[in-house]
């Protein structure tokens, strides 16, 4: 009889690393690209492929595709 470890299996499900959006700023020329995270920094991330204005996902330091243009809220509970 073979056991699972549901812990395992619950991680497989989830994707490795922190994903942000973020929009771009600029393009650099060289594979890189400027971009600003919701809270007002400015990061560098590999990727030139999105135009400048819109938002992006980025994963690992690199712009993994567009994401949607939607609002932000805050809710407190």
């Amino acid at each position: 009889m073979a056991t699972t470890n549901n812990w395992q299996q619950f991680k497989a499900l989830i994707p490795e690393g922190v994903r942000n959006v973020a929009t771009i700023t600029a393009n650099n020329g060289n594979g890189t690209s400027q971009a600003e995270l919701r809270n007002g920094s400015v990061i560098t991330v590999k990727g030139e492929g999105v135009s400048v204005g819109q938002k992006v996902f980025i994963q690992d330091g690199e712009i993994k595709g567009t994401a949607p243009n939607l609002a932000r809220y805050e809710v407190e509970v």
